[in-house]
């Protein structure tokens, strides 16, 4: 995690910095729903390598945007939760969502 000082000015840039990737958007898109297991997310989001979703999911976790929970059981298994922090990103996300869901409609209304 970056300390304040290492952090953009801008809070726009902060925000993309923290969650500016397409696979840690997808990710948190994810987790809004519920908790899941790191296979499940691997099956899920089509096209993420094993690497970029340990590797985002690690951030996640380093930023304070997301938990992470091993069960002590056998086999042991782990779990990946939004965290308070990363809960106040839903309002984001879903207006990104409605964005998204507006645009396509827009291009369907201009479509040659």
């Amino acid at each position: 995690m970056l300390t304040k000082e290492e952090m953009p000015a801008c809070p726009v840039a902060t925000t993309v910095q923290l969650i500016g990737s397409k696979w840690k958007l997808l990710i948190l898109r994810n987790l809004m729903q519920r908790p899941w297991r790191f296979n499940e997310l691997l099956r899920d989001l089509d096209g993420i390598s094993r690497k970029v979703l340990t590797d985002s999911l690690r951030s996640l976790e380093a930023d304070g945007l997301i938990t992470r929970t091993v069960y002590p059981e056998i086999p042991p298994h782990t779990e990946y939760a939004m965290s308070d922090i990363g809960n106040a990103m839903r309002p984001i996300i879903k207006a990104m969502e409605q964005w998204g869901t507006a645009y396509k409609a827009y291009l369907d209304r201009h479509a040659s």
